[in-house]
């Protein structure tokens, strides 16, 4: 049957085995970790809890080696608690060559973020020239539709004037072409009765003409012809 030291020894040996395990595992995840900080400050907070209990379990076995009858089981001992405390130190050197690590790989990913959200800031801020720009040239299309509507009813407007004068010269030519006309109408008028008078001149001339030979005639007749 083994000796309760023997068991304790094998107990301890057993779990620093698994806590070197542990360790080890979580400086991987360490070298892994791409960020951000809180999760590597997590990882390291689980690594000195292990190094904790590692170191408390090595020193449990020191004790236990020196607590040995024999002075072999002894020195056997003793070289195993050296050993597990240079595996210790080698595990503490790869934790902070694993922590350099991932720091340099969280700067550089936080450089390529501030980079990318300069690209992002200038991208923005041309793409706010550009809107501005835009605007600017829309407005200034704008403004140049307006003037020309402007002038578009300005010349309506005129043209509108224009139609107006024309209608008012047109209604006093109109005015003054019935007026002509009821001259001319007047003048026709006068110019016809003055022909029929004209007329009635002339038959009463030619009836006092006719009067006046007859009178010659009766007259000469009496005078060359008396016995007729």
């Amino acid at each position: 049957m083994a000796a309760p030291q023997d068991v304790h020894v094998r107990i301890c040996n057993q779990e620093i085995v698994k806590f070197d395990l542990e360790v080890k595992a979580l400086i991987q995840d360490i070298r892994d970790c791409s960020g951000p900080l809180s999760a590597l400050t997590e990882l390291n907070t689980k690594v000195k809890e292990k190094f904790q209990q590692l170191r408390h379990r090595i020193q449990d076995l020191e004790q236990l080696a020196k607590e040995q009858d024999k002075e072999s089981e002894k020195q056997l001992l003793l070289q195993e608690v050296e050993n597990h405390k240079k595996q210790m130190l080698s595990n503490q050197t790869s934790w902070r060559k694993a922590n350099l690590t991932c720091k340099i790989a969280i700067d550089n990913l936080e450089k390529a973020e501030l980079l990318k959200g300069g690209d992002l800031l200038r991208q923005r801020k041309t793409t706010k020239e550009s809107l501005a720009q835009t605007s600017s040239t829309i407005t200034e299309s704008l403004m140049g539709i307006s003037r020309m509507m402007a002038q578009q009813v300005q010349q309506s407007e005129e043209a509108m004037q224009s139609l107006v004068t024309s209608s008012r010269t047109i209604l006093d030519a109109n005015e003054e072409f019935k007026s002509m006309s009821g001259t001319i109408q007047l003048g026709r008028k006068l110019i016809t009765k003055y022909n029929r008078r004209e007329l009635t001149d002339k038959l009463l001339i030619f009836l006092a003409l006719a009067l006046f030979l007859a009178t010659v005639l009766y007259i000469v007749k009496k005078r060359l012809f008396p016995f007729l």
